[in-house]
């Protein structure tokens, strides 16, 4: 039996935090730097826009979590 599961899930989800968090504090810089100004659908359409835009790295990781699917054999 081997734990290599249990530690590619470790690393995954330490991943996804550190993703996460970087990508919402990057999200926020530039936000706070360039839609000061900016009209409220600015802001909606950027924050709507980003709140969504960190799935695609996270399904990557848990993608590479779930491991390579094994075929089963037809008889």
């Amino acid at each position: 039996m081997t734990r290599r599961p249990k530690l590619r899930s470790f690393v995954g989800t330490i991943l996804i935090i550190l993703i996460v968090s970087i990508y919402a504090l990057l999200a926020t810089t530039i936000a706070t730097a360039t839609l000061a100004t900016a009209p409220w659908w600015a802001h909606l359409l950027y924050f709507l826009l980003t709140g969504l835009l960190w799935v695609i790295p996270a399904m990557l990781v848990i993608k590479w979590m779930a491991g390579p699917f094994k075929k089963k054999d037809a008889d």
